[in-house]
Parts: structure tokens; C-alpha cells; sequence
């Protein structure tokens, strides 16, 4: 089968073609290409063609094409190899010099070429209106993304050593700089190298590595100022702020993926956590319709009721919490007193100020409030209860918990002394926290 190949596959420079397999000589078109053997393409010129060279897995049977540029394309008295020749002479010569362009071409005369130029790639109507519709899309998009300029006010340059000043890092706005840079000594090491004439080449060739290294540190110093810059972590206070809107667990994800900032974007990086921020938030509703079909409920009026009943059974767990706080001073009417008195105006919304003291003259302190303490949320409520009474932080619990269950699991029980041995804190409280864990059962006694 014989297909004419076209012109753009091959360039009309005999040279930047390959050569004929057959005779090695450069191709001049017409010439074969056969269409089953290849990549590389497999050429041959006329002559060995026609004598049926075979070479390889080449066969003379083989399926072929001819690729010629000899055919019209815009014009019936232009071939195609004019018209390329008609343009890379327009480009060599520039637009006009019509002479010029003729006499590269060698074919057509200044008149021809001039005339076919401007008919077919000046006033054709297709390349008009292609021509037309880039610039009026290029026109757009610079409409678009154009930022009109406006005369801005002065950067704030804070005061040295001022509470702006020192929020912000010693970071000068005006001047896009830090007071102290990093690694701020790096120029110290130039400080005294001077290029002579009578160098050795070993020590040109140092004071060369020197500068080298020098130009490494100043990128290094150059690229945390604009992960600086682009992370908006100048103002760190409200970076802080804006940290503080998603939750705990989001909160704990973004100080672990910090790090990771600086090889994303800002935008990626806020991307990724605001994606993250989503998936908690679909997670924790599905685990609030999980307990709404394994409570039975199939409505959302339903639900609206049930919440409102979980609230109130809250409510009132919350009130014999308190009761219970409560019957710990009943043997004291005084200090039950001035616990109430002291609940009243916490209730009230009031700072209380007096404390809660026993007839003995001993001081009892009122139970730890854990509202905002870091590691409530994986307290228990019998936990809670307990570092509310034993006034331990909820932090300070949990070490100390993990650090009785390992020894427990070590020695296979644990004794009240070998508990006070682990925790160095008041006896009483140690025995209350020994206590309450081999009650809830996560150790056993020896």
C-alpha cells in the first residue's frame, strides 16, 4: 500500500534527516519510509528501493510510504516545500524585503512571493479570525490578572526592641529584614579573604570554595525568610490566633504537619489542613448518627429530642457530682457552708475569694476545676471525679497512671509502697490514685 506522507514529519534540511539504510548517502525527496519497521524510521532513497534492499527484519514486501513535499497546500502552483521555504525566508530576511526573500527562495519571483504572502497568511480570513480571537484572549487575561497600583501607606516600622518589635521577630517591613538574620555571621568567614594576582592556584582554588559556601548559606538564609514571609508566620501571635479556630484534634495535626510546610505552599499547605479539619468534622457527625441508630432513632425530630434528653441526664449527673463534693464537708457545717457560699458565687458568675476551712483551723481546698486543662478530654468521668478530688492536673495523672501500669505489667502486681517509690507526691494522694486503679481494675495488687 503507498500513502504520501507529510511534510511536517521530516524537515527539508537533507541534513537533520537520517541517512539511507541502503547506501548511506542523504536523502533527497522523494524518498521511502517503510511504515512497518520502526522507531527508528527505516528510509531508503530511490535507487536501493527499487532494487528491493532488505536489511534486518526489513523486508522488500513490506507496506511503504512516500515522503515527498511536492503538493500543493494553500496554492496550486505552490508546493508545499515552497510554502516553508516562502517562510523561513520571511523570517531570515523580515517582513517587506520581498527581493531578499526571492532570492533565497530561488523559485519565485519578489512579486510572486509578495503576493502569495500577503493573500494566504496576511488577509486570509481563517488566519484573520484565529489571529484575532489570541489577541482578544490574550487581552482578556491580562484585564483579569491586572492589579491597578495604588499608593500604599508606609510599612509599620515598630520601635527596637518594642512588644511589636519582638512579636514580629525583629522583622523590619520597610526593609524586608531581620534584625539578626540566620546563621548572622556568615559573612565573618569573607571577612578577611582578598583575591591577588600571585595566589597559588590551591589557594585560588579555596578562597573560591570559600565564596561558594558563603553563597550556599546566603540561599539557605534567603529561602527560610520567604517560607517566613509566605506562611505568614511574621505576626506569630495571629498565626496563633488563626490555629485556634479549628479543633483540638485539627490543633494536634497542624503542630505535627508544620514541618512539613515548607516543602508545600501556603495555599497547599492550608489546603491540607482545612481538608483534614473537614474530615473531622464529617467523622465526629457520623459518630452522632451512628449513636442516633443504635439508640434507635430513624427522625430527626427524634434526634432534636434526644439531645435535648441527653442534655438534661448531663445536667443531672453534673448535680450529683456536685452532691457527692458536697457530702464530703457534711461533717463540718462550716466549711459546708462556705463551700455552698463559695459554689453560689461561681454559679453567680463572681470571683470567689474565701476559702474553704474546717473547725480544726486546717485549710480543705475545694475540688480542682479541669475546664481548659490540657488532657481532660481523655479523662474518663470517673477520672475526672478523681483529679477533681485529689486536685491533680489531668496531665499529671496520666504520667502518673501510665508509669503504675507498667511497672504492674512488669513485676505482675504492684504494692502501695512500690506505688509511692514510682510517684514522688504526697502519700495521701498516691494512696487515692493506687486505690482507685486496682478498683477500676487497671492494676492488680502483688
Amino acid at each position: 500500500m503507498e500513502r504520501l506522507t507529510s511534510f511536517s514529519s521530516f524537515t527539508d534540511d537533507p541534513f537533520d534527516k537520517p541517512p539511507c539504510r541502503g547506501c548511506s548517502s542523504y536523502l533527497a525527496e522523494p524518498y521511502i519510509k517503510c511504515a512497518e519497521c520502526g522507531p527508528p524510521p527505516f528510509l531508503l532513497c530511490l535507487q536501493c528501493f527499487t532494487i528491493g534492499f532488505e536489511y534486518k527484519k526489513h523486508q522488500s514486501d513490506h507496506t511503504y510510504e512516500i515522503v515527498t513535499s511536492n503538493f500543493p497546500v494553500l496554492d496550486p502552483t505552490w508546493t508545499a516545500q515552497e510554502e516553508m521555504a516562502l517562510l523561513e525566508a520571511v523570517m531570515d530576511c523580515g517582513f517587506g524585503n520581498w527581493q531578499d526573500v526571492a532570492n533565497q527562495m530561488n523559485t519565485k519571483t519578489k512579486e510572486e512571493c509578495e503576493k502569495h504572502y500577503m493573500k494566504h497568511f496576511i488577509n486570509n480570513p481563517l488566519f484573520a479570525s484565529t489571529l484575532l480571537n489570541l489577541k482578544q484572549a490574550e487581552e482578556n487575561q491580562h484585564s483579569d490578572t491586572a492589579i491597578p497600583f495604588y499608593s500604599a501607606e508606609d510599612p509599620p516600622r515598630p520601635t527596637f526592641d518594642s512588644l511589636l518589635s519582638r512579636d514580629m521577630a525583629g522583622y523590619m517591613p520597610a526593609r524586608a529584614d531581620f534584625i539578626e538574620e540566620f546563621d548572622n555571621y556568615a559573612e565573618w568567614d569573607l571577612r578577611d579573604i582578598d583575591f591577588v594576582e600571585d595566589d597559588s592556584e590551591l589557594l585560588h582554588a579555596l578562597k573560591i570554595a570559600v565564596v561558594d559556601i558563603y553563597h550556599s548559606r546566603l540561599k539557605e538564609r534567603q529561602r527560610r525568610k520567604k517560607i517566613i514571609r509566605d506562611h505568614g508566620l511574621i505576626n506569630l501571635r495571629k498565626f496563633q490566633i488563626l490555629e485556634r479556630r479549628y479543633p483540638k484534634e485539627v490543633q494536634d495535626l497542624y503542630e505535627t504537619m508544620r514541618r512539613f510546610a515548607r516543602i508545600l505552599g501556603p495555599t497547599e499547605h492550608d489546603k491540607f489542613i482545612e481538608s483534614h479539619a473537614l474530615e473531622f468534622e464529617l467523622r465526629r457527625e457520623i459518630k452522632r448518627l451512628q449513636e442516633y441508630r443504635t439508640a434507635g432513632i430513624t427522625n430527626f425530630c427524634s434526634a432534636r429530642t434526644y439531645d435535648r434528653l441527653k442534655k438534661t441526664r448531663e445536667e443531672e449527673c453534673l448535680k450529683r457530682t456536685m452532691l457527692s463534693e458536697v457530702l464530703q464537708y457534711i461533717q463540718d457545717s462550716s466549711a459546708c457552708q462556705q463551700w455552698l457560699s463559695r459554689q453560689a458565687d461561681i454559679d453567680s458568675g463572681l470571683s470567689p475569694t474565701m476559702p474553704v476551712t474546717s473547725n480544726s483551723g486546717r485549710r480543705s481546698a475545694p475540688p480542682l476545676n479541669l475546664t481548659g486543662l490540657p488532657g481532660t478530654e481523655k479523662l474518663n468521668e470517673k477520672e475526672k471525679e478523681l483529679c477533681q478530688v485529689v486536685r491533680l492536673v489531668p496531665g499529671a495523672y496520666l504520667e502518673y497512671k501510665a508509669a503504675l501500669v507498667n511497672e504492674c505489667q512488669k513485676q505482675g502486681g504492684l504494692r502501695l509502697a512500690q506505688a509511692r517509690a514510682l510517684i514522688k507526691i504526697d502519700v495521701n494522694k498516691t494512696r487515692k490514685i493506687y486505690d482507685f486503679l486496682i478498683r477500676e481494675g487497671y492494676i492488680s495488687k502483688a
